[in-house]
This record gives structure tokens, C-alpha cells and sequence, in this order.
């Protein structure tokens, strides 16, 4: 046997590589990439979507994942000018980033940038890889050389084409010529090479041509992927290798490293954000609760204002407050709705209308100490006069420190299939057809048996194709589009923390992340939503203050009122809020709500979940008396209010609480953890931790098992019993204005929708 030689393989950083956020360019997620980069042996991975940040949150949280180092940067072409890869050393340097990417979406409209050479200027803390042409000019070098002294490399992209080693001297010559380092760089957009199809599909949807017709738009080869360690032995000098370690060893920024800062003008001089808090809870109190707190409200208020001070949320509930005051002050209608009608301290500043105790309170389902993201408060605000609150924000804070948030938009299955078969060449009327078999807002693609209804071979390879890519491309990101109306706030300018970039409508700008990024970052967002309702319920209170001089508001509107009732019990509800659909109008004679806690049930449990839960006739016949409603006796407290069936992700939480031990922070975890185990998983460890402390607590195993059986189905039925709840307010205060004042209603339901929506005719006939 010879003795052999044991070859040393190199180490490598990936330090140019796009994700699918650079929307249809790269064609692999962050998660997929860095994955690839462990089982590749990277030391570590840039992600560098073009112009953009938009999923640098998703990369960091994939670099977690797999113990692979991040390196945070952006490609760049700039004007009549060079093609940059910029990496980021430090804080300093994300924060020019952050404020380059900025200006130069700001400089275009939404979807593009322009950036300027006179824009480079003092940019520490940032590394430069000069991608140069063909034929480059040493002018431009020179200039880069004076814009980053000392931080400036050439990129050597080469990937297995022909005239690789002419291109690698030609590089060479060129870093002699102008003293400047070469490095090697890969240009990745794809994970692995099996992504070359998509690849090339969607270059052919951004250029808008068939993949048949796109020619040199596309990749010569599949090598823009991670390559092996061999592979780039084979392709680069080992020096240039070795470079990549040197750049990444200077890239230590992390994402934790940012630090957002509430607002700090919602806190008066001489208080801090706790003492001020406290004053406007108890000033709210004694509004809210004129005849005094009872000892349960009073610990209730007591233990949420010691929460929020714990994790440190009281400049977020004061500067909600602040937005809802000016509300108020201008004769806005507005109410808080979801998880925040939990909240005693959120009912006490205004902020909802809803007294929490009417519900089954259950803080934890809005805070937790266990959960360390901030607590997410929606208020809806008049459709017509929402604008008035936005420009409030805008005039408070400033466009440089408040922008609304972005939504990813993504490809479900039927949108998928439509660029993917276009980009092969399908006619119209057949993607017209494809796209039906999908159905909408499914990512699930056709069985072929739909296939054949509409005309399709299932075995025709270029069906086989379309759907292969179509499966491929389904969830990756399409666009950043605007969200509806939530709002991130900070102390700081926003472009230090995030870029921020123009939205379709003028006037408006928005921040590259969306409200899962902010979440994982701990970034205040308050959503400023728009009801039409709102504006109906409000008309109608000024009619009824002008012409009889009652004072009406949410809050003071007679309770439990028999007529209302009878007249929703009869299903006169043409015009009110949320229960005047057909199914809903179907289903109030079956259900007969008698009391506010029936329309919060109302409410649920006409949507598709309950029913496809199989939750809706239980509940009736249990309701009607024609089953039998049997549950432990001890979670009386968990399934006494409806009947032995759960249709609340609260019930959920409190049985946890109640006969498994769990704490109300694990609670929350659990109820996050069902409603997204079909998509990620996740739900295994509270099996084992339910089933065991329940066997603690003497409850069968049989009876665990069944338990645990309607948590799984939970996660596709799931509704919050605080939305529902904020939602049965405006749906009988809508029914009491129609029932005691029909004329002032149909006036008021007329002049908020001014399309013919409503006739007045139908409203006053049904309400009488």
C-alpha cells in the first residue's frame, strides 16, 4: 500500500449570495441556504438581496438555526456607474446601510431604487466587493478606492465557465494595476444546482418573457449555487478562499445588537414611563368605574400594570393612548379589538370599549411573562376619517421616526401556477383553467382527478414540469405591499433599525419588514385599522343627540336589552354589524341569542373553522337540550360558557392552566404552538407535558388523549374569544340603534356607504 496524501480541504464564507427576497431572483430561501451552508461546512453565509433588507430577519433567525455565522449586506448597481456587494462590520456600518438602501428607494418608485455615486460618501463600517465588468474602468476603481480606503476588494465570480482561468488573470492583473485584494465570491441564488429550473422560471417572470425566449437573460450554467468545498478548490486559488475567512472575521454585527426605543414624548416631564402609566390607569378607573373598583378588578388592574412595567411595555400602552386621546379629542369613533379586550389597563386608557368584565378575563392570552415580543393592540378606527388619525401620527413623530409596516405577499398555489405556466409557454385559456383546478388562497396543488375534470393529462411531462415549479415556488415572497394600517413608532430614526422605502400611494412610506420581522425584533407596532360601522354607529349617535338629546356611546348604550334581542332572534338584522349575512340570518332563529355572551358566540361560530370543526350543531343541540353536556366538574370555569365545547383559543389556555398545571405564560405558548403545528410543528412536547401532569391530577389517560385530540384540531378552528367579544360590542350596539332608532340607523347606514349598499326602505321595513 502507498503511503497516500491527505488532502486539506479549504474553508470558505459565502460573501455574495441572494435569497428569494430579492424577489425573482433568488431562488431559495434563507432557510434553505443556510442549511446547505452547514452540511457545505461554511463558516459563514452574506445574504445580499439586492437593494433591500426585507429578509435579513428570516436569515438571522436561519443562521440561529443552524450555528452558521450571518453576514448582513446588500447588492447594489449604482447609476451610470459600478456593481457593489456591501457587507456590514458593525453597527455603524448596518445603520449606513440601512440609510443608503433608504435614500435610494426613497429616490424611485416602489419596487425600484436609484443610487447615486455621490450617495457614497463616509460610509464606515462597511466592506465593499467591486463586481467589475468586462472592460472595466480603472476610474471607477479609483474612485471606490477613495470612497472606502482600505475596505475595498475586487470579487472574483467565476463559475466553471470556459474562459475561467483568462478571467481570473485578467482580475489579477487589474487588482495589481490599482493595489486592491482580490476575493472569491460565488454570486449564489440558488441553495443547490436542482434549483436551476426555478431559477431560470423566474428570471423569465421578472423579464416578462417565456424561459423559451429569455436566452442570455439566463445563467450560462447551474453553478450559482453553495458549491462544495471541493468544487471551489477546484475553481479558485486557495488564497482567494482564504480571503473570504479574513472579511468574514471583520463582519461581526449581529441583528441582536439592535436596541429599539419607545417613544419618549408620551411621558411628561417629571414622570417616567411607570408613573405616568399608573396615573392615566387610575385617572381611567374612575371614568370607567365611577362607583369604585370591587376587590377582584382592583388586584386584576394591580397585577396588569406590574406586568407591563416587568417587561417594560408602558411607553407602548402610552403612546396607543396618545393616538386614541387625539381620537376622542376630534370625535373619532374607535375601539381596540382582539387579544387587548383582556386587558382591565387597556379599558381603563380608552383604548377599548369593551369592559372586561362582562368576558372571561384572561390577561395572559394579550402579555405573558414568558413571552418576550411585545403585545400586538389593533384599533379600529371611522373608515372616512382613519386618514385624520394617520397624519396625526405622521405629524406627531415625524415620516423619519413612524412609517406603516410592509406585508410580504406571497405565492399561493394559484398565482404560482399562473406565472410558472406562462413562463412555459401555456396559452392563456389554459393557465386560466390550470389556475381554477388550485382554488384561491390554497397552497395545496390539484389532484389529478380535478386535473382531468378540466381537461389536463396528469402524465403530460410538461404539466408534470408546471407543477414540479409551482410546488417549488408556492410561499416564496412576490412583493412587499402596504399594510392596512399598521404603524411602527420608534424614539430613533426608523432608518437606523430598518431601510424604509416609498409605498404605491403617495405619501406614504413603509418599512422593509413585515409584522413577523417585527415581532422577532421587538419593534412597537400599533395597528390603525379602518371599520365602516364605526362611522354608521357614530352618524347615528349625533342623529339621535341632535334630534332627542340622548347621549350615546359603546359604552353607555342600555345592556341586555329584550327587544334587541327578540328582533335578533328573529333574524331582522339586514344592516348590522357582522351577523347579516345569510348564514349568519340562518343561523340566530337556531341559536336565539338571549344575552351579550350568546353574540360573542354568535359571532364565532358562524366561520368556516367551527364548522368544519364539526363545533356548531354540538353546541346547538347541547344548547337546545337534545344532547347531553357532560366535562369534568372542575373545569366548570373552562367549558361552563359554552356548553362543554370548545370554540375559544382562550378555553384552550385555561384548561392547560387549570388540569395540566401549566402557567399562563406556557399557556400562551401552547395556543401559539396549536395554531401553527400543521405548518411548523412543534406540538410533541406539550403532548408529553399535558398527558403527564394530567395523569398527575388523576384525570384518565382516555381523557388525555381526547384532550390533546382537540388541541390538534384547535389549530385549524381556533377563534379568540376577545375578538369576538370586541366585535359582539359593535354588533348589539349596532342591533339597540336599530331596534329603538330605526330613522336615525338607516340615515346614519346610508351616509357611510354612499354606493347603494343599504336601502333605506329595506332597513326601515325589516327594523319595524
Amino acid at each position: 500500500m502507498g503511503t497516500g496524501v491527505v488532502r486539506v480541504t479549504a474553508r470558505y464564507a459565502e460573501l455574495h449570495c441572494l435569497s428569494n427576497f430579492s424577489f425573482q431572483r433568488g431562488a431559495s430561501s434563507a432557510d434553505q441556504l443556510f442549511e446547505r451552508a452547514k452540511a457545505m461546512g461554511y463558516e459563514a453565509l452574506a445574504i445580499t438581496d439586492e437593494c433591500t433588507l426585507a429578509g435579513i430577519v428570516r436569515a438571522w433567525q436561519a443562521s440561529e438555526k443552524y450555528d452558521v455565522s450571518l453576514i448582513v449586506g446588500a447588492e447594489f448597481q449604482i447609476a451610470q456607474g459600478p456593481k457593489l456587494v456591501l457587507l456590514v462590520e458593525d453597527l455603524l456600518g448596518y445603520q449606513h446601510l440601512c440609510r443608503l438602501i433608504t435614500l435610494a428607494r426613497r429616490r424611485a418608485d416602489k419596487g425600484s431604487y436609484r443610487l447615486l455615486r455621490e450617495d457614497l460618501d463616509r460610509l464606515t463600517g462597511l466592506i465593499a466587493l467591486w463586481v467589475p465588468d468586462r472592460g472595466a474602468e480603472a476610474a471607477a476603481a479609483r474612485w471606490l478606492k477613495d470612497v472606502f480606503p482600505g475596505q475595498l476588494w475586487i470579487a472574483a465570480e467565476l463559475h466553471f465557465d470556459q474562459d475561467d482561468q483568462v478571467r481570473l488573470q485578467e482580475l489579477h492583473e487589474l487588482g495589481e494595476t490599482l493595489a486592491l485584494p482580490l476575493v472569491a465570491a460565488g454570486d449564489v441564488h440558488m441553495h443547490c444546482r436542482g434549483r436551476r429550473a426555478l431559477q431560470d422560471t423566474i428570471t423569465a417572470i421578472r423579464h416578462h418573457v417565456p424561459v423559451a425566449e429569455a436566452g442570455q437573460l439566463l445563467f450560462p450554467n447551474g453553478e450559482r449555487h453553495l458549491r462544495t468545498l471541493e468544487a471551489l478548490e477546484r475553481c479558485y486559488p486557495l488564497p482567494l478562499l482564504e480571503e473570504t475567512l479574513r472579511i468574514a472575521e471583520r463582519c461581526k454585527f449581529s441583528l441582536a445588537e439592535l436596541h429599539y426605543q419607545y417613544p419618549s414624548e408620551v411621558v411628561p416631564e417629571g414622570h417616567t414611563a411607570t408613573s405616568w402609566l399608573r396615573v392615566l390607569t387610575e385617572q381611567g378607573c374612575a371614568w370607567r368605574w365611577p362607583e369604585g373598583l370591587s376587590p377582584r378588578l382592583h388586584d386584576q388592574i394591580e397585577k396588569e400594570l406590574q406586568l407591563i412595567a416587568d417587561k417594560g411595555y408602558e411607553s407602548y400602552f402610552l403612546t396607543v393612548h396618545d393616538i386614541v386621546r387625539f381620537a376622542r379629542q376630534q370625535g373619532i369613533l374607535c375601539q381596540g379589538r382582539g387579544s387587548a379586550a383582556n386587558s382591565a389597563v387597556c379599558f381603563a386608557l380608552g383604548i377599548t370599549e369593551l369592559d372586561p368584565t362582562r368576558i372571561n378575563l384572561l390577561f395572559e392570552r394579550f402579555i405573558s411573562h414568558e413571552r418576550d415580543e411585545p403585545p400586538d393592540i389593533d384599533v379600529d378606527f371611522e373608515h372616512d376619517r382613519r386618514e385624520e388619525v394617520i397624519q396625526y401620527i405622521f405629524r406627531r413623530y415625524g415620516r423619519q421616526r413612524a412609517a406603516l409596516t410592509a406585508v410580504v405577499s406571497t405565492y399561493h398555489a394559484a398565482g404560482a401556477v399562473r406565472d410558472v405556466a406562462k413562463a412555459l409557454g401555456l396559452a392563456p385559456d389554459q393557465i386560466t383553467a390550470l389556475a381554477d383546478c388550485c382554488g384561491r388562497w390554497t397552497d395545496n396543488l390539484p389532484p389529478p382527478e380535478r386535473l382531468r375534470e378540466s381537461g389536463f393529462d396528469p402524465a403530460s411531462p410538461l404539466l408534470h414540469r408546471i407543477l414540479v415549479l409551482t410546488g417549488e415556488l408556492i410561499g416564496f415572497p412576490r412583493h412587499l405591499s402596504q399594510h392596512p394600517g399598521g404603524f411602527v413608532i420608534a424614539n430613533q430614526t426608523l432608518d437606523t433599525l430598518v431601510p424604509v422605502e416609498n409605498a404605491a400611494m403617495e405619501g406614504r412610506t413603509v418599512i422593509q419588514w413585515d409584522k413577523d420581522d417585527l415581532d422577532a425584533m421587538g419593534l412597537l407596532k400599533v395597528d390603525i385599522l379602518a371599520l365602516g360601522m364605526l362611522s354608521a354607529l357614530r352618524r347615528c349617535f349625533d342623529l339621535v343627540k341632535g334630534y332627542c338629546g340622548k347621549e350615546l356611546t359603546l359604552a353607555t348604550i342600555p345592556q341586555e336589552d329584550k327587544p334587541t334581542y327578540a328582533m335578533i332572534s328573529r333574524a331582522d338584522t339586514l344592516g348590522v354589524f357582522q351577523i347579516e349575512s345569510r348564514a349568519q340570518m340562518a343561523m340566530l332563529p337556531r341559536l336565539r341569542p338571549q344575552t351579550f355572551y350568546d353574540l360573542v358566540i354568535e359571532v364565532a361560530i358562524v366561520r368556516p373553522g367551527p364548522i368544519q370543526g364539526d363545533m356548531v350543531h354540538p353546541y346547538l343541540r347541547r344548547r337546545n337540550g337534545q344532547e347531553e353536556i357532560n366535562y369534568p366538574p372542575e373545569l366548570e370555569r373552562v367549558f361552563g360558557r359554552t356548553l362543554g365545547v370548545p370554540l375559544f383559543q382562550e378555553q384552550v389556555m385555561e384548561l392547560a392552566i387549570l388540569a395540566a398545571d401549566y402557567t399562563p405564560g406556557e399557556a400562551d405558548q401552547l395556543r401559539r404552538s396549536m395554531a401553527a403545528w400543521k405548518r411548523h410543528g412543534g406540538l410533541e412536547p406539550h403532548r408529553e407535558r399535558l398527558t403527564s401532569r394530567m395523569l398527575a391530577n388523576g384525570y384518565t389517560a382516555g381523557y388525555a388523549a381526547d384532550i390533546f385530540r382537540q388541541i390538534e384540531g384547535f389549530g385549524s378552528y381556533g377563534f379568540p374569544e376577545s375578538h369576538a367579544a370586541s366585535f359582539a360590542l359593535l354588533t348589539y350596539a349596532s342591533c339597540w340603534l336599530k331596534c329603538h332608532e330605526p330613522s336615525a340607523f338607516a340615515a346614519a347606514l346610508i351616509n357611510s356607504y354612499p354606493m347603494g349598499f343599504y336601502s333605506p326602505d329595506q332597513i326601515l321595513q325589516d327594523a319595524r
